[in-house]
């Protein structure tokens, strides 16, 4: 799944709305104790070049970061009443629906076709990733995209834990995002992700005859209680489809995807025959 700048509002932009907001209230209390950015900065682990994009509104903070300040600056809370509004702000706007719903899902299944889904890239494949989009993305915008995306990680620890399941295209696997020794750390993460209990890792070999998800990649989820949803990305655009009939369709066409694909012990396997290729 895609997270850039495509399809942002101003309003979510850093320099503006929550962002702006919280770090114009962080300089108040900063100011208000006496303590110059270095300073301040030191207790909180940040350089003071930090601490003022921060301050003007130019990054956007991570929930240690607020915790800390709050407690630093005798907030009272006040800091940390914005943390949730804030790591909502990290995504690009299309996307924060998917973000909460990926957060309270009991069950996601994902088809991909073009790149390894973003809940498993590895820290360098996302770099990689995001280097290449085009208009060019800021050196900041990168770093706050690369850290959005590893916290979104955070599902695989998550109990009770949810059923997870990706379905990934061989091409996916052997198209060199980064270079070799970047696609190399991304074989070896999915192995491991692949021996979760609650992960089943598929791979769609490039020659099938039929493959059911010829007309691309797509996720469901499911949230405690049955409801599902379909996520569709292409271009910067997204859609979430609601409608019980699309969504229970879409889930149909998933378990014939899996079907047609290898196993997760094939898969693994055939994971551990790429690697021995590079």
């Amino acid at each position: 799944m895609r997270d850039d700048e495509a399809g942002q509002r101003p309003e979510d932009e850093p320099g503006s709305g929550v962002v702006a907001a919280f770090g114009r209230q962080l300089k108040l209390l900063r100011v208000r104790t006496g303590m110059d950015r270095a300073a301040f900065g030191k207790l909180v682990g940040y350089a003071a070049e930090s601490i003022a994009s921060i301050e003007q509104g130019r990054r956007i903070p991570q929930p240690r970061f607020v915790d800390r300040a709050d407690e630093v600056l005798d907030a009272g809370g006040v800091l940390v009443a914005l943390k949730d509004v804030l790591a909502r702000a990290q995504y690009p706007a299309f996307f924060r629906d998917m973000a909460r719903l990926e957060a309270e899902a009991v069950e996601l299944c994902a088809y991909d076709t073009l790149l390894v889904n973003g809940l498993m890239q590895t820290e360098e494949y996302t770099r990689a990733v995001l280097g290449m989009r085009r208009p060019l993305l800021d050196e900041e915008t990168i770093e706050l995209r690369v850290a959005a995306r590893l916290a979104r990680q955070e599902i695989f620890s998550r109990w009770p834990a949810p059923l997870l399941s990706f379905v990934m295209d061989e091409s996916v696997l052997r198209r060199r995002i980064g270079g070799r020794t970047v696609l190399r750390g991304q074989l070896e993460q999915l192995l491991l992700i692949g021996q979760k209990r609650n992960v089943e890792l598929q791979v769609m070999p490039m020659d099938r005859d039929d493959n059911a998800g010829v007309d691309g990649p797509f996720t469901v989820i499911a949230r405690k209680g049955g409801e599902q949803f379909v996520y569709t990305e292409v271009q910067g655009s997204s859609n979430l489809l609601t409608d019980r009939d699309g969504t229970r369709l879409a889930a149909a066409r998933y378990g014939i995807i899996r079907s047609q694909a290898l196993s997760p012990r094939e898969t693994l396997g055939f994971i551990e025959k790429l690697l021995g290729e590079l």
